[in-house]
Formats: structure tokens, sequence, C-alpha cells
């Protein structure tokens, strides 16, 4: 309703409670604080009988004009102040005045100009204005803060789903000063250390962050006391409680500031969220009560984003010190040329295939690709299938329903599920049937999987790495491999070469691992002799890496002393597995005496030590024996050292 169609509504001399009855409707049909002001002070014109109305405020021995209708200059200030002191109505000079009696006592007066006004009707329409006037301002709160509600659960929404901590701030700070009209808003955090307090975001400043001592101003004041604090705008006064450093830092002027504690949800104050400059004036009572609101949930979320910080600097943390322990030791032309091709592929999503025999390193290749990609920080999971049964396989690979099978008490993710963001390490895979090939070839192809007695497609973009030290070749063409799916998988084809073809990596590895486990044995590596290097590079290495790492495990924790010699070195001996076991690197001239040693041992050993037998199998003499091995450095053979084998016969 407007204010003219109110005006015609109303006769001079009209009682207070028709009046009060009037500026309810008024109160309830207006949506602007300014109309609503505007129309109360005409109704009253009209009423008084003047021509001008005036709402003004006095605080700090100020006065403040709050709205004016029609005429009227000069208010005597101390009429206003007896009227305000005595909560009466009080008339001089032309003017008359009342106190707006609100359910809490008010600094604010209603005044008009004009002196023959009845003082017991003017404080009863002052105080219909206040009845009014609060209504109007606590439906208007109402309605203020149900949209400031709405919009702050909308924003709590994209709040809770950062999960960078400056990122947060920025788009909480932002938030702030368009919901509140202020000019800049900054959220203060303890550093780790405890001894300052940090401001985020801080416009102008490099490292866009402010920092200041705990005790510091306005900011220091909550953080000590957990209760809001403003600063008004008065020209004359100093505002000592600014921190004026800040400001200093900044290049900007501080004029108002609201504060408010942030606690978590133990009810500890972990920061401060300050506010600086509204728009228009000082802040209010409502500002304070949305900041507060804001603050709440700013606390939720920053706690959570820090949490989610915390895991994610933990999970990283894990991730670069698994990727520590991963080491491909060696310099030989193979392993460079390894190496190379680690680096360019690792940061693709190429399905890689590892061949090679046991021993040589397929895992740590997988995990090498692994820890140099993109996914470094997700999971890696190693699936050996051929430790898995046939009818177990599909389940540890795809997952199950519950029932899908007699012991299927509840579903279950398979290894694709675990590591959908992470890496797939398939060892083995030249064991997998026929079948489980199959259904590995189409998850490959569509990147999804159905779990054993599912129907639900789920997505997977876990990236594979197969391995096998089978030659798929042979299996194919025994139908026991499909082809389809060994094009698949053979993307990137790195192959493993044996230990026993990398030459000189072979000690590079041996004090590898012997400076390695003597570290956890609590004693000084010991050094490897000339005549122990030579045999080192000389066995044919039939377990690859895997058996020179035992032997060094072997020797730092059993043998004493400072130096390993030859005589330490104590070689298993493998199944033969139909190939040569003389290394392809080999001068004819080692090979040969490669072969001899060899050749000598085993007579040695089947005759169980006894050389005369050992000889005589060979077609030698025993001393013909003694100086051969003499010759070839096969450690104590002097022919007058007979072992007590012969020494019993």
């Amino acid at each position: 309703m407007t204010s003219s169609a109110q005006s015609s509504r109303i006769t001079a001399g009209q009682s207070a409670s028709d009046l009060l009855v009037e500026m309810i409707d008024l109160s309830l049909s207006t949506t602007q604080e300014a109309d609503f002001l505007a129309a109360a002070l005409n109704l009253i014109n009209q009423n008084a009988g003047s021509t001008g109305t005036t709402l003004i405020e006095g605080a700090k021995g100020q006065w403040r004009v709050i709205a004016h209708t029609g005429e009227g200059e000069g208010l005597p200030t101390e009429m206003l102040a007896e009227a305000l002191d005595s909560e009466s109505c009080k008339q001089d000079e032309g003017w008359t005045a009342a106190s707006l009696i609100k359910p809490n006592r008010s600094s604010q007066l209603l005044a008009c100009n004009s002196d023959t006004v009845d003082p017991a009707e003017f404080d009863a329409w002052a105080a219909a204005v206040g009845l009014a006037y609060n209504s109007f301002m606590r439906r208007h709160s109402q309605s203020r803060r149900a949209l400031r509600l709405e919009a702050i659960l909308e924003m709590t929404v994209h709040w809770n789903q950062s999960r960078e901590t400056d990122e947060l701030l920025e788009q909480i700070a932002q938030t702030s000063t368009r919901l509140l009209g202020a000019e800049r808003a900054t959220i203060f955090l303890p550093d780790p250390t405890g001894n300052s307090l940090i401001g985020k975001p801080a416009l102008g400043v490099d490292a866009g962050e402010i920092r200041i001592p705990l005790d510091a101003g306005v900011v220091g004041q909550v953080m000590q006391s957990g209760q809001p604090a403003r600063v008004d705008y008065d020209v004359s006064a100093e505002q000592k409680q600014i921190h004026r450093d800040v400001d200093q830092q900044l290049g900007f002027e501080t004029k108002t500031i609201l504060c408010v504690p942030m606690a978590n949800g133990a009810g500890k104050t972990i920061g401060a969220f300050e506010l600086i400059n509204r728009n228009e004036g000082n802040f209010t009572d409502d500002d304070e009560s949305a900041l507060r609101e804001l603050a709440a949930h700013a606390a939720v979320a920053i706690d959570n984003t820090l949490h989610v910080e915390q895991l994610v600097t933990s999970k990283r943390s894990v991730s670069e010190q698994a990727a520590g322990q991963v080491q491909m030791i060696g310099n030989c032309a193979a392993i460079e040329k390894l190496k190379a091709t680690i680096e360019r592929v690792a940061n693709t999503d190429l399905v890689v295939f590892i061949t090679g025999e046991n021993g040589t390193g397929k895992e740590v290749v997988a995990q090498m690709i692994h820890y140099l990609s993109a996914r470094r920080d997700e999971v890696l999971v190693a699936v050996n299938c051929a430790a898995i049964s046939e009818s177990l396989l599909e389940s540890e690979l795809f997952g199950h329903e519950k029932g899908a099978f007699t012991d299927a008490h509840q579903a279950r993710e398979g290894k694709f599920e675990l590591a959908k963001d992470g890496t797939l390490f398939l060892d083995e895979i030249g064991d997998m049937s026929l079948d489980g090939q199959s259904k590995l070839l189409r998850v490959l192809e569509e990147k999804r999987v159905v779990r054993v007695g599912g129907s639900m497609p789920i997505p997977t973009d876990a990236r594979v790495i197969a391995a096998t030290n089978q030659d798929l070749a042979s299996l194919i063409t025994e139908k026991k491999f499909r082809q389809d799916l060994y094009f698949r998988l053979n993307v990137v084809p790195i192959e493993l070469p044996p230990l026993r073809d990398r030459g000189d990596d072979i000690l590079m590895l041996a004090e590898h691992f012997m400076t390695e486990f003597c570290a956890k044995a609590r004693r000084d590596p010991p050094t490897i002799s000339a005549a122990a290097r030579k045999r080192l590079l000389g066995h044919s290495w039939p377990g690859n890496i895997r058996e020179l790492r035992n032997m060094m495990e072997r020797l730092a924790y059993l043998t004493d002393g400072q130096k390993i010699d030859a005589t330490d070195l104590d070689f298993v001996n493998a199944p033969s597995t139909g190939d040569s076991a003389i290394p392809m690197n080999l001068a004819l001239t080692e090979a040969t005496r490669q072969f001899q040693i060899d050749y000598i041992k085993r007579h040695i050993d089947r005759a169980k030590g006894n050389m005369t037998d050992a000889a005589a199998k060979m077609g030698l003499h025993r001393s013909n024996l003694y100086r051969k091995m003499k010759q070839l450095e096969m450690g104590d053979s002097d022919e007058e050292q007979v072992d007590a084998a012969d020494t019993q016969n």
C-alpha cells in the first residue's frame, strides 16, 4: 500500500489505537525500510497537523537523522536529550519530541515541528511508530535471514567440494563481502608454529597472505576472548583497536571492522573471520548475526578441507617413500635403454607388457612406471595370476556379488575396481585360463567390469601392466593363450635382460644389496675381494637378481670379518632349464673356463666330496684333478689336503 493511499484514510486527531492498526498494516504492506518510514512519518504529520516529522537517533552525544518528511530544520538538541533521558514527551521552541518505546529501551526519537500537539497523544503515537517499526524490522530481518541462509546453504555446498584451503578461503571471502556489503574479508588462522596468525586472502600482498602477532588488533582480541568485536567509524576518534601495520602493508585505510570467532565442532576457537569497511555506514547487529552464521559454516568447511589436505599430504608422503625405495640399479646398455623407455611411457595410459626370466625385476619395472606417472598418489594393485586358482581368479579380478557362489557371503570389489584410478599389475599372465583371458580382453576394450553374479557394468580407469616369464608365442601356437589378447597387451613391449648378460651391473647390485642388508644387520658392509668379484661375474645366475639378492642377504647376516672372499660365495645350484648356464657375454676362453669349473663341481658334488672317485669319473688321476683345479683358481686345491672321504677309504 502506498503512502498516499494510507494518507487518504487518516483524519486529523486519529486515536492512538487506530493509528497503531494503520502502522501495523503499513509495516506488513511495505518491503523497503525507507518506504515504511516515509509513509509512517507522513501519517504523524497529518495527525499532528505539522509540516515536518523526523525520526532521529542519539548515540555518543551525536544525533543522526534516520528519516524525515516535510519541512523543519534546527532540531532542539537539549530538548531531544531530555526527552530521550526521561522517556516522556517534551515540547519546546515549536517542537514536540517523544522516545520510540520498543520492547527494549530505544535511543530513537520521534519529533515534529509543532508544539500544539497533546503530549499524551504524541507519546502514544511515538509508541505506535516504535512498535510498528520494530515489527517491520523483525519481519524484514527474518526475511533477509531466510534469503541469507538460502544463499549460505547453496554456497556451503560449493565450499565443501573444495579440496584446497587457499581456494576455499578465497571463495568464503568473496561470498561474505558480496552477502554483507563489505569491501574486504580476511580469515585468520594460526600458523603451524602457533606463534602468529596468517590472514588470507590478502589483496595487494605478493604472498597473498598477511601475518600478525597473536594478540594484535581486533583479530587478536577476538582470538583471545572468543567473542565478536566491532569498530565503528569515528572521525574524531583514534580507533586504537585497529592494527595499522596491516593497513601500511596493504596500502589501505580501515574505517569499520566486524570480526567474529570461528570454532570447530569441539567449540575450540580455530580462527577469526574479519570484515572491513561496510559499504554503507557501520556494521549492524544483523551483520554480526550473519557473519556468525557464515563463520560457523566456514569453520566446518575449513576443518574438513584441512583434514583432507592432511590425508592427501600423508598419502603423497607414503607414495613418495614407496617411490624412493624403488630403484633400478645398473648402467649397462640394456638397462639404460630400459630406463629411457620407462620415462617415456610412464605418464601415458598405454598398456605395458613386460617379459623376462624369473627374478629379473619385472615388478620393479611396473612400480617404476606407476610412481613416475600422474597416478603415483593412487593405489598400485599387484595380482599374481599363477598364485590364484582358476576358479577364484575371475572373482579376484572383477569382484562378485553376494550369493554369486557358495562362499560369497557378501559383495566384494575386484582388483580392477580397487585400482580404478591407479595401476593394476597382472604378473604371470600366461597362467590365466582361456575363459579369464576372454573376460580380461573385454574389460580392456570396454573399460568396464561386471562382477561375478552381477549385471551392472562398473567403470574402471585402471592402467594395466602385464608381465610373464613364458613364451607366449608358443602358448598361442598351442592354443593356450588368446592371440587377440596378446596383441591387446603388447602395446609397449619391454624385455628385461637376464642378470648374466648385464656385466658389471652384477657388482653394482651386489654392493647395493650388501649395503642394504648390512644396515639392517647393524654392521659395516664388508669389502668384496677381487677373486669374489670374478666369481660373481662368472656365475650364470639362473635365479637372476633374486638369487643375487638372497646371496647378499645370507652373507650380510652369516659371515664374519670385513672381507668377502670367493670361498664365501655359496652358490645354490638350480635345476637345469635346458638352456646353457654359461653367460653369453663371456669371451670363449672365459666361457670354457666357466664350463670346466661347473663340470668339475658337479662331479665332486655327485661323488659327495670324494676327490678320487670324482677324478676317476672324469678320466683323470687325482693329482691331475688338483692341478686343474689350481689352474682354474677353484679355492683350496692342494693335492696334500685330501678330503675326509679319501682318508676313510
